[in-house]
């Protein structure tokens, strides 16, 4: 019989057919809390055929004891950067993931964020809760501009909804969309920092890479207007904590909405939790029932397909799909 180790925590708590789709696979399956760490990665690989996973590290040490039964990864959402994809392609692992299912739901979410910073939501909120009738002043988005690093799916969903908002639109990406550009107005910036200097609003949405790591650092903070506020609903990695948190303390950054840490879940010592003007959600930027069904749906319909021998829906790399286990 075929062993399974589930770890993501929106597909095992959210309702949907996902469920029964996995259980006619007939295999084991173990369930986990993840994300896991390494340490208890490497506690657990070893005894599985498969890995249906969240952002749980996955490191080549975690492949290495994993072999020779583990034959699949499959990816329970888009991002691998937690995932060594190298080692697993050396050792002939096929990795699928699932693009295009959480598009409209992460891009609704950095909207949530930015309206909330906009007009100190989370602080009136909790003035009321406390018996304080409060009134803070906000400022509208209508008219703003709003500079999109990365313009793929999530990127365009927020440019939509951006023009919708009023907003002027201000984009960077490697691979310029050229259509959709001229459809919604968007300007196309020379580089990040031309970007940074025009936004009163930046929104990130990247992959995690060498090169994007620390993307918003105190050297480009210094690029931005004042008060700028930045949105991160991609990898907690791509801003310094340090930096960011500097620049909130000293009213460089007017405000931080972010659904992604460096560190998830954080210490309590954590920077950006005591952080002035600082909105941190815990990773639910693609947690609603509507695109956890569709993920989940996804990952699972891969990771069956790889268990029969044959091709994912999507694959990351270019390894070999093993011959059937079910």
């Amino acid at each position: 019989m075929a062993k399974i180790l589930l770890t993501t925590t929106s597909y095992q708590d959210t309702p949907g057919p996902h469920h029964a789709l996995l259980e006619s696979t007939g295999a084991e399956i173990v369930r986990e809390r993840g994300p896991l760490p390494e340490e208890r990665m490497l506690e657990l690989a070893g005894d599985f055929d498969a890995f249906l996973c969240g952002d749980d590290a996955i490191t080549r040490a975690v492949l290495e004891k994993a072999q020779p039964r583990l034959k699949i990864l499959a990816k329970y959402g888009i991002g691998v950067d937690k995932i060594d994809v190298a080692a697993a392609t050396e050792m002939g692992i096929p990795l699928s993931f699932c693009p295009g299912v959480n598009h409209t739901t992460v891009a609704e979410h950095s909207f949530a964020l930015m309206l909330a910073l906009f007009r100190h939501l989370v602080d009136e909120v909790n003035f009321v809760n406390e018996g304080n009738w409060k009134r803070l002043t906000g400022h509208e988005v209508m008219g703003k501009t709003i500079g999109i690093v990365g313009l793929g799916r999530i990127g365009k969903e927020v440019a939509i909804r951006a023009k919708a908002f009023g907003m002027k639109i201000v984009g960077y990406d490697l691979y310029w969309p050229t259509e959709f550009a001229e459809e919604y107005g968007i300007e196309k910036a020379d580089g990040l920092t031309q970007l940074f200097g025009k936004s009163d609003v930046i929104s990130l949405h990247t992959n995690l890479t060498e090169e994007t790591r620390d993307m918003i650092s105190t050297a480009s903070i210094a690029n931005m207007k004042d008060g700028v506020i930045i949105l991160n609903c991609a990898r907690g990695e791509l801003v310094n904590t340090a930096d960011i948190a500097a620049a909130l303390e000293s009213g460089k950054v007017g405000g931080y909405g972010t659904d992604v840490l460096d560190e998830e879940p954080p210490p309590a010592d954590h920077p950006l939790l005591k952080a002035p003007r600082c909105i941190v959600t815990p990773h639910i930027g693609s947690r609603t029932y509507e695109s956890v069904e569709r993920q989940a749906v996804m990952a699972t319909q891969n990771l069956i397909n790889m268990l029969k021998g044959e091709k994912p829906l999507a694959q990351v790399n270019d390894a070999p799909i093993p011959t059937a286990i079910i």
